[in-house]
């Protein structure tokens, strides 16, 4: 669901460097920049606070409407994310101020919808695009689009003219060219005749004149001699 502010209060960074991140993380809050139509300003937020943002409906698309230090707030989106690699908790963000009134652009996930006939018949659905570029206001920007793929049958594939999108939204993305999903035939994996060709070779019978007397009569021609 799109549409939905959140009001976030970070405070200015006046210490930088990797040294005070860690020490702001350990405080629990999450180092960041404010990317605006000015220059760029360090900030911190309390990683609940913006946690408890970014679960909305909305999600990472959620506008939020950050208040620095106690000044007037701004509408700004989060632009880019980073997690620690060990625990997957954000360590920082960068986020953009924007004007509601103008249209910006962003990745949005397409969701696949449904059960494809084809796979009832055997077949294997393949998502082929997780993600779309769209333009939308801020407020109108979409978590994320639904594409219905039941009808889907064997030897089907969905392109992007076939999603539909809310009032608002246009796709950027080429509609004809971009295949959003398939379904096609399982593909057959042969097993390899390596036992098979082993056991022809050992079962094969040795080429004539060189077959070897058996053991017991090679010994007694040795008796015999002597």
């Amino acid at each position: 669901m799109a549409g939905e502010r959140v009001k976030i209060v970070a405070s200015k960074r006046d210490k930088l460097g990797s040294a005070e991140s860690r020490r702001l993380r350990r405080r629990g809050l999450i180092p960041g920049v404010l990317y605006g139509r000015s220059k760029p300003v360090a900030i911190a937020v309390a990683e609940r606070d913006l946690r408890a943002a970014l679960t909305t409906s909305a999600g990472t698309h959620a506008v939020l409407d950050i208040a620095v230090d106690g000044g007037a707030s701004h509408s700004a989106i989060l632009k880019e994310f980073q997690l620690s690699p060990v625990r997957g908790k954000l360590s920082h963000i960068d986020l953009q101020e924007v004007r509601l009134d103008q249209p910006i652009q962003s990745s949005v996930a397409v969701h696949l919808v449904g059960e494809p006939a084809g796979v009832k018949e055997g077949g294997v659905l393949s998502q082929v695009t997780n993600e779309v570029r769209v333009e939308a206001l801020p407020l109108e920007m979409p978590e994320h689009l639904d594409v219905d793929v039941s009808g889907m049958h064997i030897g089907d594939s969905l392109r992007l003219t076939e999603l539909s999108v809310p009032g608002g939204v246009t796709l950027l993305d080429s509609l004809e060219e971009t295949v959003l999903a398939t379904v096609t035939l399982p593909t057959r994996v042969e097993e390899p005749e390596v036992e098979a060709a082993e056991g022809e070779e050992a079962a094969a019978p040795a080429p004539a004149g060189e077959a070897e007397a058996p053991a017991e009569a090679t010994g007694d021609e040795g008796t015999a001699e002597g």
